[in-house]
């Protein structure tokens, strides 16, 4: 399965940077499943679950309590003031 690059950031560093094969977030538009290959895109996240699905087919979850999604050709960055793994 196709993988990108996923860089998560609160105000105490990076918590997760890895290749993932999808993304789960909410925007405020609604929620969105991040993929390689995504067309590019910036939008604000809200309050949600996020869950991050690893190349071995596991996942990770967590909230976020808002923040804000960049999507590039091969980098995703999530940046979120409070962002928790469950």
């Amino acid at each position: 399965m196709n993988t990108f690059h996923l860089i998560v950031s609160s105000p105490d560093g990076n918590l997760f940077e890895g290749d993932v094969t999808k993304l789960d977030v909410r925007g405020t538009e609604g929620n969105l499943a991040i993929m390689a290959g995504h067309i590019p895109f910036v939008t604000s996240l809200v309050e949600a679950p996020v869950v991050i699905y690893l190349e071995d087919g596991t996942k990770k979850e967590a909230t976020a309590k808002g923040g804000l999604l960049t999507v590039g050709k091969d980098l995703v960055t999530l940046i979120s003031g409070s962002f928790q793994f469950e």
